[in-house]
């Protein structure tokens, strides 16, 4: 979501009313970083970068994909910041002709029986893609939904389809929009424990452009639809990130969860898991705050002990787990 110029008039008051937040309890300080910027994607493109995850069968690839207003298509790029294509369409025209460079922009790969209606963010399982249609600045909507795609090879693909769309709602929701209730908005999704998780961007009821700093954890009890609707489960919550959730990531051996948020500051939350708890917002966190680091979007795990964040302008950057 871009923020207009209102936004910014808008959130001084916000700030002030909710200038002595408490932030979620920390086990340890903040620890302040200046990130280790892999790469700026320069691709006209992937002009306001939404989604990021790694993929885990091709080798330094990151799906990405753009914010709403954008067609239904995916970029598979390096951590460089390259984007990746198959060689076969080195010289076939495959987009439009870039006027400050006269060569065919690649326009990534279509994906088809999908629809752009306000992509926030992509996680997979390994052998699927998960894209989140759920985007809802207004919480009116009532077509929410995860599209399952085939992760494709990016170096032989022109295509891709959605297999499947899965419609999902919140169980806690019952007006659209709830005019006491602005907490239905999603920008963060990853794939835990064979399920998808979903952690909610709140907003002042009625007010489109002034942040509440909770968020709430929904998962996806299945992956095949039950009759027109999925109902998800509402799992856990959190009265305060310290900023709005834009991104969540899981780590490879399921033992983090990374939360990224930002306004008034980026942060990534690295939370501990209990392996038999759903509430995966109570365990210990330890805070990251990122200087000078644009409107990031979204996160993602390199490893372990490392993650990437990306921001709306497609700079790609490292950040580590503090110890």
């Amino acid at each position: 979501m871009r923020i207009a110029p209102a936004f910014v008039l808008s959130t001084v008051v916000a700030v002030s009313a909710w200038a002595a937040y408490a932030q979620p309890a920390l086990q340890v300080p903040p620890t302040i970083v200046s990130p280790i910027i892999t790469g700026n994607i320069q691709h006209a493109p992937i002009n306001e970068q939404s989604g990021l995850v790694k993929s885990r069968h091709f080798k330094d690839t990151w799906w990405v994909h753009n914010d709403s207003g954008d067609i239904a298509r995916i970029f598979a790029v390096k951590l460089d910041a390259s984007v990746i294509y198959p060689p076969f369409l080195r010289d076939i025209r495959t987009g439009k002709v870039d006027a400050k460079n006269p060569k065919v922009l690649y326009q990534g790969i279509p994906v088809d029986l999908a629809a752009n209606h306000d992509w926030e963010d992509i996680t997979t399982d390994g052998t699927n893609l998960y894209i989140a249609d759920m985007g809802n600045n207004g919480n009116a909507r009532r077509d929410l939904g995860v599209y399952v795609v085939p992760e494709p090879n990016p170096l032989a693909a022109e295509r891709a389809t959605a297999v499947r769309r899965i419609s999902v709602r919140y169980p806690d929701q019952t007006a659209f929009p709830d005019p006491q209730n602005w907490q239905f908005d999603c920008e963060a999704v990853f794939h835990y424990r064979g399920r998808l998780w979903f952690l909610t961007k709140h907003r002042m009821a009625g007010k489109i452009s002034i942040p509440q700093t909770g968020t709430k954890l929904y998962s996806m009890p299945t992956k095949v639809l039950q009759g027109d609707v999925n109902v998800l489960e509402k799992k856990d919550s959190l009265a305060d990130m310290g900023g709005w959730v834009t991104g969540a990531s899981m780590s490879p051996d399921g033992r983090t969860l990374a939360v990224l948020t930002h306004f008034p500051k980026a942060s990534v939350w690295f939370i501990e898991l209990d392996s038999k708890s759903d509430k995966l917002l109570q365990g210990k966190k330890r805070q990251v705050v990122i200087r000078d680091s644009g409107q990031c979007e979204a996160v993602a795990f390199d490893d372990n002990d490392t993650v990437i964040v990306s921001n709306e302008e497609g700079r790609l950057m490292s950040v580590d787990m503090p110890r």
